[in-house]
């Protein structure tokens, strides 16, 4: 498309893409914008060195001219969008490119993949997040997805509502606070479990969390406390009926003093496992495979839309409101977009409001978009706790039933005005 227009001298017509879902994945009551931050270092990276040139050269996929442009790439358009962390809704203009047609086309597989990627991950987390209520959730679904993913992933799970990550790559990347466990393969690996503890105690201290179910689950809790005694930090459970053994588990711990000894369940948890261990004497939660797979919907959907492109090649051309015609359901709606959040009487969120034209008195300080790339320079990357904190206090501000678990359409409607 870039050579195309390039030949056609259409490449350097300014144009308006957006990025939005047509809807949510079947179910979901609200979606989660995540991965901005991500896209905003690829955006600022994005470049073809030589060695990417010379394959683009070799294996002809484009010609002389186009390989000329590619050279000289650096992104010098603007990017708005909803902050990272707040919800969206079916059509929400979740981010906005405008600059040259060429400029803008190029970015829509670097973008979607992050997006659609991390969003997916998030509202997955914030689903767990909600299940979980005050108890912390640990991310450990590394050996559960791509080895760059997940790193992608903890990050997403961390603005979900997730508060550490057992991937020490994105502790390290991303600042994610970070624990971990032994797994069985370090009880097997000794001769007996007593010794297995003792090891582990030794060399981490009694506030280390053991894994207790290898063998015998009641008689590894007693070995446990002998070995670490009544300060022993927690103890985790991988397998069985949790809702059962979590509560055998605290009986035993209590007679045996450890009264503030921890329980850590795992085991192929999801929200909805999560939600029937509410009544549960649980601690915290380690989710893996549920978590980085999106907890059954691993893409958002999200589509990267022509929307406005100029009349002509000038800065001050008038922009055009394109879009696709469909007979199906891909039908789009063209002009750049404004989103704001219309609130009831008591400031809970009623409706999504998107539009083309001048925006409301009563919505103008409700504005959903703000400006993160300006003239081809980041102007709002920001720490990830903000994004953290900003999608906790989003979801509050949505209706109650946002919260449940059960299927059901949007939590609050889309209106196109």
């Amino acid at each position: 498309m870039v050579q195309a227009a390039l030949h056609s001298g259409a490449a350097h017509r300014r144009s308006v893409f957006e990025v939005f879902a047509r809807r949510l994945p079947e179910g979901r009551r609200y979606g989660v914008v995540a991965g901005t931050g991500r896209v905003l270092d690829a955006v600022e990276n994005f470049r073809f060195d030589d060695d990417v040139l010379a394959f683009l050269s070799r294996e002809n996929v484009v010609d002389r001219e186009t390989l000329d442009w590619l050279a000289r790439f650096r992104f010098r358009g603007d990017i708005l969008g909803y902050p990272e962390g707040e919800v969206y809704f079916p059509g929400s203009p979740v981010l906005q490119v405008e600059a040259t047609f060429a400029e803008a086309v190029l970015l829509e597989t670097l973008i979607l993949s992050i997006l659609n990627h991390d969003s997916a991950i998030a509202a997955a987390a914030s689903r767990m997040a909600v299940a979980a209520g005050s108890r912390p959730l640990i991310e450990m679904g590394a050996r559960r997805t791509h080895e760059l993913g997940a790193v992608a992933a903890a990050r997403a799970a961390y603005v979900g509502g997730f508060t550490t990550t057992s991937d020490l790559a994105a502790g390290f990347r991303y600042k994610i606070p970070t624990v971990g466990t032994s797994a069985h393969a370090f009880t097997l690996l000794h001769d007996t479990e007593r010794d297995a503890f003792t090891a582990q105690v030794q060399s981490m201290g009694r506030g280390t969390t053991l894994l207790v179910d290898t063998y015998d689950l009641n008689a590894a809790v007693r070995t446990a406390v002998e070995v670490a005694g009544p300060e022993l930090g927690a103890v985790r459970i991988d397998s069985g009926d949790l809702l059962l053994l979590a509560h055998r588990v605290r009986q035993q711990l209590d007679d045996l003093g450890a009264k503030q000894t921890r329980i850590v369940v795992t085991s192929d948890l999801d929200e909805y496992a999560i939600a029937s261990l509410a009544a549960a004497p649980v601690d915290a939660y380690g989710v893996g495979t549920s978590l980085v797979t999106g907890s059954g919907h691993p893409t958002c959907s999200m589509v990267y839309k022509l929307v406005a492109r100029a009349s002509y090649d000038a800065d001050d051309a008038p922009l055009l409101p394109v879009a696709k015609k469909s007979m199906g359901a891909k039908t789009s709606t063209g002009g750049r977009k404004w989103a704001a959040r219309r609130l009831d009487d008591d400031g809970v969120a009623e409706a999504e409001v998107i539009g083309t034209g001048p925006v409301p008195s009563e919505l103008a300080n409700r504005q959903l978009l703000v400006p993160l790339v300006r003239g081809g320079e980041i102007v709002a990357r920001e720490p990830l706790d903000a994004a953290r904190t900003r999608h906790t206090e989003a979801r509050a501000g949505l209706p109650l039933s946002a919260t449940q678990l059960s299927r059901g359409e949007p939590v609050i409607a889309t209106e196109m005005v």
